[in-house]
């Protein structure tokens, strides 16, 4: 890992990911870090950033479209009885500190900040392991710790009014092609029968990579998938899906998604097998 701002994962002693911590974006994108780009082990780039079809998804992170009000999604606010609507009222995700840095993966501290008030502390931890000689698992977990004295509450345009659009924490945006990738789970095919329902793992596959996103809680695997494939390629762990979600003050809210990443197409066996070593019990 190296660079101050954009430390490189590696895996093997490939590298396979750069991570941005102080991104210099517009206010309108709720300005985040980020992973861009993402890529197999054969160098294939797997990740977007900022596309011409939705400016405000970089890479992946976490991005939330209401933080109590506050977008920290970026672009438009879903607005009940009005819909999508630009707003003043994006937030910050702000890089604080690293307090561990290897080759293979970091632990770091950050801010959600909003109208000036920190509303959020996050612990993040992320880590890139080797599973076979064409696969490695990005496992990344998100704390986040209500710093107010009041309660927080987390909402998605579903539960604003928008149904089906639930989209809110764990967010990966994939590289577009020409065509659509498939989307399955063990039992299921397709965006509209997997798209918000839960499953242990949900995989994405491409002509030259498979992306299989797993939870690795519990509490994670509740969480029912975000899936877009048509229209654009991303994959989302939904928070706040059919409800607002409430943290108290000092409580914190705790997802860890573990992503294989691989070269070539997986089919179910494939997928649940690599899931199947990659998320530890």
């Amino acid at each position: 890992m190296t660079g101050t701002d954009s430390p490189v994962l590696r895996v093997a002693g490939r590298p396979v990911a750069r991570y941005v911590t102080r991104p210099e974006l517009s206010h309108r994108l709720s300005p985040r870090p980020y992973l861009h780009p993402v890529t197999t082990l054969a160098g294939t780039a797997v990740t977007d950033f900022s596309p011409a079809d939705h400016l405000h998804h970089l890479g992946v992170g976490v991005a939330v479209p209401d933080v109590e009000g506050h977008n920290f999604w970026g672009g438009r606010t879903f607005v009940r009885d009005k819909g999508p609507t630009e707003l003043d009222n994006h937030g910050t995700q702000r890089h604080t500190a690293f307090q561990l840095r290897d080759p293979d993966g970091f632990v770091e501290e950050l801010r959600w900040v909003a109208a000036g008030t920190e509303l959020l502390r996050e612990r993040r931890t992320v880590a890139a392991t080797e599973l076979t000689a064409t696969a490695w698992a990005l496992d990344f977990t998100f704390s986040l710790t209500n710093v107010t004295p009041g309660p927080l509450t987390f909402g998605s345009p579903a539960t604003n009014g928008r149904p089906g659009a639930a989209y809110g924490g764990f967010f990966w945006r994939a590289r577009k092609e020409s065509a659509a990738p498939r989307v399955f789970t063990a039992d299921r095919e397709g965006e509209r029968d997997v798209h918000g329902g839960s499953a242990d793992w949900l995989a994405l596959s491409a002509e030259t990579w498979s992306l299989v996103f797993a939870g690795a809680t519990e509490r994670t695997r509740r969480d029912p998938w975000f899936v877009r494939t048509e229209e654009y390629p991303g994959v989302g762990s939904s928070l706040a899906h059919e409800e607002r979600v409430t943290v108290a003050p000092g409580d914190t809210l705790v997802r860890r998604i573990v992503t294989v990443v691989a070269d070539g197409r997986l089919d179910a066996d494939g997928a649940a097998a690599l899931v199947r070593k990659a998320v530890s019990p």
